[in-house]
């Protein structure tokens, strides 16, 4: 019997994928890539033709001496590497490690891990595409082209261990670039008025100043308002029109990359690491009891929402079972086409509309279920009718004051059925619905809102909000969205702090730099246009060593002068009013992997550091502490007494001064759903269940006990939160 040898990257892969090969095939794991350029060296013959020097990766002698036995036990060999340029450099060093045929057909791809997609990618092979490859290559070269010339600039004239990315450095410049137009924002105050109004059978409703005279409201001071509220004073109300509309809310697009990472980020806190981490377990393959392994989710690198016919009949026909026909829309939705995409892949999506998240969740774990949950609803509502909405606008006028009231109803809710797209903007005023209206109606004011504003600077980005930037300005691909995010974190240019990407001074001080002597590196546009070259070489539109001439002439000149005019630079230490111990120098704060901490200055011969302690306010309930603010190993935020090795109470959620109603423990802030909940520390304990409620919108939180016979700890439903 002819035995074929089929290689992927994981074993978690390669189980998935042998249990749909009958006993003619096996299957191995490379376990990612097998070669790549050397560390310890710049490893690219620029004169001639930037020719690349691989290496095998360290470590993977064994793996490669492994399946090297496993080809000459094989008739045929089939490289199954990822759909992607990735996979198909991977595929193409195996190929050379392996002494392969490069001219046989020995590449398989599938966009699903199922049994209909392996059979059908095992039957038809083709020869590795070197187009593919060589985009991979351009890309990997240019990448060591910067780094490996920018990196020592930056050793020599500002300190040792920094580096510079070609696409990372642009990611900084977006996060520096919008801190400084934060520092030069000036609020400017302005007014809203909101008057409530009664119609004669006693039922009310809202309205705010929308004209005044046939100029759009704006109201800049205290004066002004006061003026128009005067004015208002003898005025009459009376309905000028009522407007009613049908409107359409359209189902968002299932997932691609980008749009997943930013929806796990909004959704479920998720980095775009952690996210990338889970998808590709769903995309290799869970074990489902019996089942075996199976691939839950189509291929997690995508730039494209497109979806195939025969997943699209079957959301259709679940659609149609589930929720009835009305929710199948009459009309198949395309995708609008903006700018450049790969469109290799189909849009992320589950292998089987059919198996519900709750169904399989007893087999995931709890941020496996999370994702796959979010996937599955996200195509199941893409494929689903739009929601429609009955609107009314209406216009009050009172003397030459215009106010207006909007509402809306749901009349169909489609797609909400069974999912709603998070948002980065602020919510929305929510449409409340109006009284039935009619021109010429007289109404009564009980009341005018006279509130006051300031605009706000641009947020800050997160990663949901900076993926999207780089995604629309052009910046990476969807295999680099993550490893982007990560690297600027590692190297120090950037922190998370609660969700919010901040420069460091490190970050500020690079960023300028690049700035004034390498714009090219640093300019959106033009990384931009390098990842539509590289996209052009995958085509075969683009000879990838004369983009890699084009490019490196230039920077090699900029190199040059850079280094004859950059003089040192140092970064400016922030000192502190705490001393060292150990010297008695006053110790400075550093920025690491986790945030800010203290140094002795006097590195390397006094090594003393220490933790910077964010306290909280809080006295620690078990010594005369104080609960101070802490970071795991993991970089995960906790509270623990000041005290510490002494006392070793600790916390995960934020502290405060409230006591619990039932035992008198302390009560901490807790996250639930976006919304911050108080929580007794101890409510497991008594099994007593917490309503929580603000006083006033913008008072303390206070804590109420629930009534009496409170459900067991087990049995409790979470508390929640009215205000």
């Amino acid at each position: 019997m002819e035995k074929t040898l089929v290689i992927v990257e994981s074993p978690a892969k390669a189980k998935s994928i042998s249990k749909f090969l009958g006993r003619k095939y096996f299957v191995r794991a490379s376990m990612g890539h097998v070669r790549d350029l050397p560390k310890s060296q710049f490893g690219v013959d620029i004169e001639n033709g930037f020719a690349p020097k691989y290496i095998t990766i360290r470590g993977k002698g064994e793996i490669i001496k492994e399946l090297r036995n496993a080809v000459k036990k094989a008739d045929q060999v089939l490289l199954a590497s990822d759909p992607d340029r990735e996979g198909e450099a991977i595929a193409w060093h195996l190929l050379n490690l392996l002494d392969m045929d490069a001219t046989q057909p020995c590449r398989i791809e599938f966009n699903e891990i199922t049994k209909q997609a392996v059979q059908q990618a095992v039957k038809n092979p083709r020869p590795i595409d070197m187009n593919r490859v060589n985009a991979q290559q351009a890309r990997r070269i240019l990448d060591r082209l910067v780094g490996y010339n920018l990196s020592p600039l930056l050793w020599r004239k500002v300190k040792k261990g920094l580096s510079a990315g070609r696409v990372q450095s642009v990611a900084v410049r977006l996060i520096v670039d919008r801190e400084e137009e934060i520092g030069a924002f000036v609020p400017e105050e302005y007014w809203t008025l909101t008057a409530r109004l009664q119609k004669e059978n006693g039922q009310a409703f809202t309205a705010k100043l929308h004209k005044i005279g046939n100029d759009k409201a704006q109201i800049s001071d205290a004066a002004t308002m006061q003026k128009i509220i005067q004015e208002l004073g003898g005025v009459s109300y009376r309905v000028v029109s009522v407007q009613r509309k049908e409107k359409l809310r359209h189902a968002p697009l299932p997932f691609i990359t980008s749009t997943l990472q930013q929806e796990a980020s909004r959704k479920l806190n998720f980095t775009a690491r952690k996210t990338m981490l889970l998808a590709q377990q769903l995309y290799e393959g869970i074990e489902l009891g019996n089942e075996g392994p199976v691939g839950l989710v189509t291929y997690i690198r995508t730039d494209s929402s497109r979806v195939s016919e025969t997943a699209r009949q079957e959301a259709a026909q679940y659609i149609s079972e589930r929720y009835g026909s009305s929710f199948v829309p009459e009309k198949v939705r395309k995708a609008p086409v903006k700018g450049r995409i790969q469109d290799a892949h189909e849009a992320i999506r589950p292998t089987a509309v059919y198996r519900e998240p709750d169904a399989i969740k007893q087999y995931l774990t709890p941020d496996q279920y999370k994702l796959y949950r979010l996937i599955w609803s996200r195509f199941v509502a893409s494929q689903m009718s739009p929601a429609v909405y009955d609107t009314t606008t209406v216009d009050v006028a009172a003397g030459k004051y215009l106010f207006r009231a909007s509402g809306a109803v749901i009349r169909f809710s489609g797609f909400m059925q069974v999912y709603i797209e998070g948002t980065d903007e602020e919510e929305k005023e929510t449409l409340a619905e109006l009284p039935e209206l009619v021109e010429n109606e007289v109404l009564k004011q009980v009341g005018l809102e006279p509130k006051q504003h300031f605009t706000q600077p641009p947020p800050r980005y997160t990663d949901a909000t900076l993926i999207k930037a780089l995604e629309e300005k052009g910046i990476g691909r969807p295999s680099t969205y993550a490893p982007i995010v990560e690297t600027i974190l590692k190297r120090g240019y950037v922190v998370r702090e609660k969700k919010l990407f901040y420069p460091t001074e490190l970050g500020i001080l690079v960023v300028h730099l690049l700035k004034d002597y390498f714009p090219s590196i640093i300019d959106v546009e033009f990384t931009a246009s390098v990842e539509e070259k590289l996209d052009e070489v995958e085509e075969g539109e683009q000879d990838w060593v004369k983009l890699l001439e084009e490019f490196y002439g230039p920077f090699k000149e900029t190199l040059a002068r850079a280094e004859e005019e950059i003089g040192r630079l140092e970064v400016a230490e922030e000192v502190s009013e705490e001393t060292c111990p150990q010297c008695g120098r006053h110790l400075v704060f550093k920025m690491g992997r986790f945030g800010k901490f203290l140094a002795c200055p006097g590195f390397p011969d006094c090594r003393f550091t220490k933790p910077l302690l964010e306290a909280t306010g809080v006295p620690c309930p078990q010594c005369a502490g104080e609960m101070v603010q802490r970071r795991s190993k993991k970089g995960r935020v906790f509270y623990g007494c000041s005290n510490y090795p002494q006392c070793d109470f600790v916390v995960w959620d934020r502290p405060t001064n409230e006591k619990c109603p039932v035992c008198g423990s302390m009560m901490v802030l807790r996250s639930v759903r976006g919304q911050e909940q108080l929580r007794c520390v101890n409510e497991t304990a008594h099994g007593q269940e917490i309503t929580v409620r603000n006083a006033l919108p913008d008072g303390p939180p206070v804590a109420e006990a629930a009534a009496a016979g409170g459900k067991s700890a087990s049995g409790r439903k979470k508390a929640k939160t009215a205000l």
